[in-house]
């Protein structure tokens, strides 16, 4: 009987170390290919838009595409700091010069895409302005999920693959180009 047990055993062990424990690295490995198609099409869509001063429907379109690739789904917020320069000018002497500071207002995803319809599907952007974009998965990945079920690592409100870019617009956007 001690015998039958010690087979079951080491059966049970040799399935975990042959079939699951692969699993588990092969879903790791998924994860990261995941993370670096994120980071780099996040960096991509941002350079693009602080180095042309335009953010468009098409672009914010096949930016979505790109990271939906790996097969996640991504919760995308962006922010663009629009600069509001304050040009006061001094009275008293004939040169302009500017008095007080600079100051940003921000808009966000939601005003982003509105603002982003089908009539006007472009944002012009001037030197100056800060565009930041990031993405976050909202699904539970298998590597996720592997986890949860062994170790009880993770919760339901984290995520492993993210990434964000920010970049202050070299160059202001013209409907001309």
């Amino acid at each position: 009987m001690g015998d039958t047990l010690m087979i079951i055993v080491v059966i049970g062990l040799s399935a975990v170390l042959m079939f699951i424990f692969p699993l588990m690295t092969m879903s790791d490995r998924t994860d990261d290919v995941s993370q670096l198609t994120v980071n780099t099409a996040t960096t991509e869509f941002v350079d693009n838009v602080i180095t042309t001063g335009k953010l468009t429907l098409d672009k914010y379109s096949k930016f979505v595409e790109n990271i939906s690739s790996t097969g996640n789904t991504y919760d995308v917020e962006m922010e663009l700091k629009v600069l509001d320069e304050n040009p006061g000018k001094k009275t008293t002497q004939s040169v302009d010069t500017r008095i007080g500071e600079n100051v940003y207002y921000s808009k966000y995803t939601s005003q982003i895409l509105d603002e982003l319809s089908d009539d006007t599907p472009i944002i012009l952007l001037k030197e100056g302005d800060v565009f930041i974009a990031s993405a976050k998965n909202k699904n539970p990945t298998m590597s996720q999920q592997f986890k949860n079920f062994f170790y009880s690592v993770t919760g339901n409100d984290t995520y492993t693959i993210a990434a964000e870019h920010a970049g202050i617009v070299s160059v202001t956007g013209s409907n001309y180009d």
